[in-house]
């Protein structure tokens, strides 16, 4: 839950990726709806071949649970993240550094809040992690051009 709150953090005005120090994440700002980032996000990375193993619907869970912790407000109007795995890359960044399994699946997130949209992706450690990080991106990049 504290590592989305922070993802707005780093919300900008710009299509540019930004990284949030303190989440090691990279984000872009979307300029449709949630629900055709989603959509554009889901087609993209099935477009490569990959397989999303889970959705993970963060903001339903985050909203249906609040009261339930003392929360007043909803922290997303929505938020998702899709976790996938690429074999080749996985295997490539695990032969490198058997250690890089710790980062598999690979998410990225959709998110809405107060009527923005972001997309994002952990960063990953410079070495053989960047080539994860340039496949989110370029995944992220296609569904943006949709």
């Amino acid at each position: 839950m504290t590592m989305m709150r922070a993802l707005f953090l780093g919300l900008s005005v710009t299509l540019a990726p930004l990284t949030a120090t303190a989440q090691d994440a990279v984000t872009f700002d979307y300029p449709g709806t949630f629900d055709d980032a989603s959509f554009a996000i889901e087609n993209a990375i099935i477009n490569r071949g990959l397989v999303i193993d889970y959705t993970s619907h963060v903001g339903e869970m985050l909203n249906r649970t609040g009261a339930d912790v003392g929360a007043t407000e909803d922290l997303f109007d929505n938020a998702q993240i899709f976790l996938f795995c690429s074999a080749a890359i996985s295997r490539r960044v695990m032969e490198a550094d058997l250690m890089n399994l710790v980062h598999c699946p690979y998410g990225i997130f959709i998110a809405e809040h107060d009527g923005a949209v972001m997309i994002g992706h952990r960063d990953y450690p410079d070495g053989p992690m960047q080539e994860v990080e340039a496949l989110l991106d370029a995944i992220i990049l296609e569904a943006m051009a949709d």
